[in-house]
């Protein structure tokens, strides 16, 4: 594991921080499901992870028989919402751990809708500290037919793809921000139902690699004020 510089922050009412680096996914699991129980037992608000996994193609409870056409890769069943994705080393991953029970900022307790909002706009407000124009669309799924459009888009391109599942009201799974270009990711698959022509990163945003520490940071300062 790594640990990025910043303070401890443990304790009932703070959002605690780890960095598994690279992982495999079915690693990550493990440890997200273990670290779930904790949180819920202990009455923790909880935990965001950082991390990032070998290719593998995750695919959620809303897959299709043909968003896969053209994947050799590693696949693994999850539980959470939405369909066929890629995980891969170009991204961070961010796995939130947070009880739902607790309430928290301008959430009620039990709120879903709410906290994957507030979780989509972390990653806005990070966006914009690079002077991207980002939106979630968690909201916009209904009113204009966005059915799998949850994420964070830059004008028609999706720039990370979110996914989460709840158990004991403790949220697992999370979202895949794309950060380096990679000509590989997404290819042979409809990632989200989209053609990969509609994915997008960071690198290609900007025109330009960005530190990936620098990006940690800031992503963890708006996650642990938003969520």
């Amino acid at each position: 594991m790594q640990n990025l510089p910043i303070p401890d922050l443990y304790s009932d009412q703070t959002l605690s921080f780890e960095d598994w680096g690279l992982v495999d996914y079915p690693l990550a699991l493990e440890r997200q499901l273990a670290l779930l129980d904790q949180v819920a037992e202990s009455h923790r608000c909880g935990v965001i992870v950082f991390c990032t996994h070998p290719p593998v193609v995750t695919l959620g409870r809303a897959t299709q028989a043909d968003d896969i056409f053209d994947w050799k890769g590693a696949r693994v069943e999850v539980s959470r919402g939405g369909r066929a994705t890629y995980h891969g080393p170009s991204q961070l991953v961010v796995y939130p751990i947070v009880n739902l029970k607790m309430a928290r900022k301008n959430r009620q307790e039990k709120e879903i809708v709410g906290f994957l909002r507030d979780f989509e706009n972390a990653i806005v407000k990070t966006l914009a500290d690079y002077g991207l124009n980002a939106q979630g669309k968690s909201l916009q799924k209904k009113s204009e037919g966005l059915e799998d459009a949850t994420g964070v888009w830059v004008e028609d391109k999706k720039i990370a793809s979110l996914g989460i599942a709840v158990k004991k009201w403790v949220t697992y799974h999370g979202a895949a921000i794309n950060l380096d270009a990679d000509s590989k990711a997404f290819q042979g698959l409809m990632p989200c139902g989209f053609s990969p022509q509609v994915m997008t990163n960071l690198e290609v945003c900007l025109g330009r690699t960005i530190p990936r520490e620098e990006f940690k940071l800031k992503l963890l300062t708006y996650l642990q004020q938003l969520l």
